[in-house]
C-alpha cells in the first residue's frame, strides 16, 4: 500500500513536470525499468535517488518534501498487524494501512456498524468460526486492536454516516442490539468522533449508493483516496476526478442525515424502543 502511494506521487510529479520514464531514469543513472518499478511500487528507493528525483520534479516545498520522504521511510515500518499469519496477503492489511497513515476517515454504511464502531459483542456475532473458520478469532482481535486508533496520539478523526437499515439489522439478542446502540450514542459524544443517521425519509437522488471510506492521510492533508469494500476485497480510487465524485456524494449524504445531536437523540429513542 505504501509503496503504490509512494510511486503513484512520483508518478504524478514526473508527469506534472512533462518529462518521461526515461528522462527520470537518465537523471539517476539507471534504466528506465527502475523507475518503472518504483512507480509501480513494486520496488523502493534509495534516499539519495529520492532526493534527485524531488529535485528534478522541482519540488520546492519543505512540508511536501518531508511528507514524501517520511512515506518512503514508512515502506519499512514494521506494523502491529505484521505478525498476524492469518491476515497476511489479504486485502485487510492494504486497509489497516491505510486506516492507520490516516487522519481523518469519513465513512459510509448502509448495512453495517463501522468496524471502528462496533462493540466486542457485535463484533462476535459477525465475525464467527461459521464465516470465517480458523481465522475468527485473529479477526476478532484485530479488529478490537484497531478501535485503538481512537483514543490514540494524534487520535484518528473519524466521521460516520449509518443509514437506518443498518441499526435495525444489528445481529444478536436484545442485550446486544442496546449495547451496540448506547455504544454509538457514547461514541458521538467524542471530540474525535461525529455519528450522523440517514433516515429512511431522507431526500436523496435514485442513485443507490455503495458503502465506501474517503481516507486524508496523516501529514498530506491535501491528499485524500477512496476505499470501496466488496465481497471479493476492496479497490483504493486515487485518481482527483474519482475522488471527486464520492466527495460530492457525501455532501449529499451530509445534508440528508441528521445533525450529530438529532441523531444521538434518535439512537437514545430506538434503545427505548428496543427495551419495550
Amino acid at each position: 500500500m505504501r509503496s503504490k502511494r509512494l510511486g503513484n506521487e512520483l508518478r504524478r510529479l514526473r508527469r506534472a513536470k512533462g518529462l518521461t520514464v526515461s528522462e527520470a531514469a537518465v537523471r539517476l543513472g539507471c534504466g528506465q525499468p527502475k523507475i518503472s518499478q518504483i512507480e509501480n511500487g513494486k520496488r523502493g528507493i534509495r534516499p539519495a535517488d529520492l532526493t534527485a528525483l524531488l529535485d528534478l520534479y522541482d519540488v520546492t516545498d519543505e512540508g511536501r518534501r518531508r511528507s514524501i520522504k517520511q512515506l518512503a521511510r514508512d515502506i519499512h515500518k514494521v506494523d502491529w498487524w505484521t505478525s498476524e499469519g492469518p491476515l497476511t496477503g489479504t486485502t485487510l492489511t492494504d486497509y489497516l494501512t491505510l486506516e492507520a497513515d490516516s487522519e481523518l476517515i469519513r465513512s459510509y454504511e448502509p448495512t453495517v456498524i463501522p468496524g471502528l464502531l462496533q462493540t466486542e459483542n457485535y463484533i462476535r456475532q459477525v465475525i464467527t468460526p461459521a464465516n470465517c473458520g480458523d481465522q475468527a478469532e485473529a479477526r476478532v482481535q484485530t479488529r478490537l486492536k484497531r478501535k485503538e486508533l481512537l483514543d490514540g496520539f494524534p487520535a484518528l478523526r473519524l466521521s460516520v454516516i449509518l443509514d437506518q437499515l443498518a441499526l435495525h439489522r444489528i445481529p444478536g439478542p436484545r442485550e446486544v442490539i442496546s449495547e451496540q446502540l448506547h455504544h454509538l450514542v457514547d461514541m458521538g459524544h467524542h471530540p474525535n468522533v461525529m455519528v450522523q443517521v440517514l433516515p429512511l425519509d431522507a431526500k436523496l437522488p435514485v442513485d443507490q449508493y455503495v458503502p465506501f471510506s474517503i481516507a486524508r492521510f496523516r501529514g498530506e492533508a491535501s491528499l485524500d483516496v477512496v476505499w470501496l469494500e466488496h465481497t471479493s476485497g476492496g479497490t483504493l480510487l486515487e485518481q482527483a476526478r474519482d475522488v471527486h465524485v464520492y466527495m460530492q456524494v457525501w455532501a449529499e449524504l451530509t445534508a440528508a442525515a441528521l445533525s450529530p445531536a438529532d441523531s444521538r437523540s434518535f439512537l437514545s429513542e430506538l434503545v427505548k424502543e428496543i427495551a419495550l
